[in-house]
């Protein structure tokens, strides 16, 4: 027994996601594209092979089931060394020209030649093992590409890693996204971000995607610096807030098992970092596994190689720190074992290299820019599963697995490993509610006890079994994620918990390394509500940049004034503080329209996330002193463009979709309608307004309302309106061209 002396707000680790295989990622079939483009833009394409422009053209895509036509697609060449390829990779993009646009969820698809492997199947190979390891990788499958009718061969199609993909997987793209190519080491260049900036070959090699306005490397600086400057033996606290080790641990042994010798650990190549901002912690995502299974250019045989000593010559501090931690080491050493017995298991793995094979076997056989790179046949591809093709290819898929897994078989130190605990995550319960706690736990031994820890305030710890039965709120029984159910607690109190797991043979692991705080507060009595949302505008109502940009109108029911400056607004219930309101006081009756456009540098008014068309969650969060208790939330399903979902009536508890919406009106005045601002549209000034006249840029019909929509003028072709009588407050002018302007008269 023992008493919490410290205790703060801990950071959550919670499960990704994985999206299952749309009709785009259907791999039981061989999907054709066609791309239809000029025929002299193609050749400009062939001659420019240094080019990113992207150039306008047809996409056709065609499974069976579904035969899509796209027009005004943006189409260019893709990847490094296979632009001097004969058979070159391409990359389509289907919102270059035409803003915000997805095809199946998609805003990019990259069609990969493969030219460098024969059996044109590595890559793939790679994706479907990473994702049956529940460690978020990209979908993938072949397909059939044809330019302007002409048949240029099998590809592969890799889902494109950008803030879709990353929100697809954790929920959240907010965070700083970096492509790290060659020389990305992760050594520590020093304390200023500004130092990982550097470029190589005309491009930065800590390349930033998101955010990149902002270009601020703090997080990435700061993550570098722990990793190569804590002691060892402090090592797995330090990292544990700020980078995804468990899961990392995975993909290492992923790397060296299948010799993905061009990623992180040998070439400081090819992989993604995204900071996750529900968990705060950065995530290792794979990148372009094509050279695998054998492919060699540097004489080392990858099969035989030690898996203890596989980096470079050079340091690797993500690979070779991580290994001096004896728990590390352990559980890096448990998933080579693993993935040998389960993703390269023979048995299984032969018969899906088979299918594989037989599927893509015709498509090839008639691939006219197969033999061009290094004069393959259709023998060399059905070879190239079972041994060698020679040169750069010493190996097939199936001879190197068993060298490679006989190799792991002599090398492997097994120990018995600490109990896995990981993506710890917890609700933010309100008074008179349980509190309930969620934990993923593995272990080399079956059925761990596991254990959530908790104190209540600074009193002694209880401890509570979890389980993993699909009755204690832990999803599906056998899943390996364990629920307990605390609780409920009837008066404002602050929970401080850890969990624990001990194995059969007395391993006992704690996670995470500071417990997590969960403050259960008094309800929210703020009457502040979610009234009207818009996920996808396109010609409702522009922001004052002009832009179109999804909005969430907030509606002070109240008869009191409420400071928003400490409360917080979110697309993911998980995520309680992801964007944080401005400095701003909402009146009574006061409808606050808040743009969800990622764009928080245009203003206070503009979040740092976007809404999804397809359905996701909204909520108002108050103040961290209070466990950000919820005040608002809605979570809504698929939208339709410039169509909103709203309360009927403000603030009421029915909710319906608005043909006609009324961003920062009440929603009862389905008769106001935003108009497409033109350039020639009604100005009114002086706006705010001061005096008892306004004036009009030019003579209109006229309807005055107040915030609530109470109709209180109405004039026909004016240039003048008294407004005397009216008190200072806000107020919305309705143009006879359907246009309305909001008025603040001080």
């Amino acid at each position: 027994m023992f008493i919490f002396l410290f205790v703060s707000m801990g950071h959550l680790f919670a499960q990704p996601n994985f999206p299952g295989d749309n009709e785009v990622f259907r791999d039981d079939v061989v999907a054709r594209v066609d791309i239809t483009i000029d025929s002299d833009t193609l050749q400009w394409i062939y001659d420019n092979t240094g080019s990113n422009i992207m150039w306008h053209a047809t996409f056709e895509f065609n499974n069976g089931t579904i035969h899509d036509t796209i027009e005004n697609i943006g189409f260019r060449l893709r990847g490094n060394t296979s632009r001097q390829s004969a058979k070159k990779s391409f990359k389509v993009s289907f919102n270059t020209f035409e803003s915000g646009r997805k095809y199946h969820g998609l805003e990019k698809m990259n069609l990969n030649g493969e030219h460098n492997d024969p059996s044109i199947s590595r890559s793939k190979v790679c994706w479907d093992m990473l994702r049956s390891m529940d460690i978020p990788a990209p979908r993938s499958n072949h397909m059939e590409v044809y330019i302007n009718g002409n048949y240029h061969g099998l590809y592969i199609n890799v889902e494109h890693i950008d803030e879709e993909f990353v929100d697809s997987r954790f929920r959240n793209q907010d965070g700083n996204l970096f492509k790290c190519l060659w020389p990305v080491d992760l050594n520590y260049l020093g304390s200023n971000p500004d130092l990982y900036k550097f470029d190589q070959g005309g491009r930065r090699a800590y390349a930033l995607k998101t955010n990149t306005e902002l270009d601020d490397y703090t997080d990435l600086a700061t993550f570098i610096d722990i990793l190569n400057n804590t002691p060892i033996n402090d090592l797995k606290c330090a990292l544990e807030p700020v980078f995804n080790v468990e899961d990392y641990l995975k993909i290492m042994a992923f790397d060296v098992m299948t010799s993905n010798w061009d990623g992180y650990i040998f070439n400081k190549n090819n992989f993604y970092l995204y900071h996750n901002t529900e968990t705060g912690q950065f995530e290792y995502i794979v990148y372009d596994p094509d050279n695998t299974f054998g492919i060699d250019w540097f004489g080392i045989d990858w099969a035989e190689r030690d898996v203890y000593d596989w980096s470079s010559d050079e340091y690797r501090p993500l690979y070779e720190r991580l290994l001096q931690v004896d728990e590390f080491k352990d559980k890096y050493s448990w998933y080579l074992n693993k993935i040998a017995t389960e993703q390269m298991n023979p048995d299984v793995f032969f018969d899906r290299l088979n299918e594989i094979r037989d599927l893509i076997y015709p498509y090839v056989e008639n691939d006219p820019y197969y033999p061009m790179d290094y004069g393959y046949d259709i023998d060399d591809f059905t070879q190239a599963f079972e041994s060698g093709a020679g040169g750069h290819v010493p190996y097939g898929l199936k001879d190197f697995t068993e060298e490679r897994v006989q190799s792991l078989n002599n090398q492997i130190q097994l120990n018995d490993i600490l109990p896995v605990i990981k993506y710890i995550n917890n609700n933010y319960p309100g008074i008179g509610n349980d509190l309930i706690v969620n934990a993923f736990v593995e272990d080399d031994n079956p059925d761990p006890l596991v254990v959530v820890n908790y104190a209540i305030g600074v009193g002694v710890v209880i401890e509570i079994e979890m389980f993993d039965d699909g009755m204690h709120a832990d999803g599906e029984a056998g899943d390996l994620m364990y629920g307990a159910i605390l609780g409920p607690f009837n008066q404002p109190v602050n929970i401080t918990y850890f969990i624990s797991a001990e194995d059969a043979e007395g391993q006992l692991a704690t996670a995470p390394c500071e417990p997590i705080v969960v403050i259960v507060s008094e309800p929210s009595e703020y009457p502040l509500y979610i009234n009207e949302f818009m996920a996808s505008n396109a010609t409702t109502i522009a922001d004052e940049y002009g832009e179109y940009d999804d909005w969430i109108e907030i509606f002070n029911n109240g008869s009191d004034p409420v400071w928003l400056g400490d409360k917080f607004l979110t697309d993911n219930f998980d995520n309680p503080d992801k964007w944080q309101f401005p400095d701003y006081t909402i009146q009574p009756n006061e409808f606050l329209i808040i743009w969800a456009d990622d764009d928080p540098e245009q203003g206070g008014f503009h979040t740092n996330f976007k809404l999804n068309k397809g359905g996701e969650e909204i909520a108002i969060n108050d103040s961290e002193e209070t466990g950000y208790t919820e005040i608002d939330a809605y979570e809504y399903g698929q939208q339709e463009t410039d169509v909103s979902e709203g309360r009927n009536p403000d603030a009421g508890a029915d909710w319906i979709f608005y043909g006609s919406a009324t961003p920062g009106l009440s929603n009862g005045l389905s008769s106001i309608v935003y108009g497409k601002m033109q350039d020639d549209r009604l100005k009114v000034f002086p706006n705010p307004a001061t005096g008892s006249l306004l004036q009009l840029s030019k003579e209109s019909d006229i309807e005055l309302y107040s915030i609530t929509g109470q109709k209180l003028l109405g004039q026909t072709q004016t240039k003048q309106i008294s407004i005397e009588f009216l008190p200072a407050g806000l107020y919305f002018i309705r143009t006879g061209h359907g246009e309305v302007i909001k008025l603040i008269k001080q």
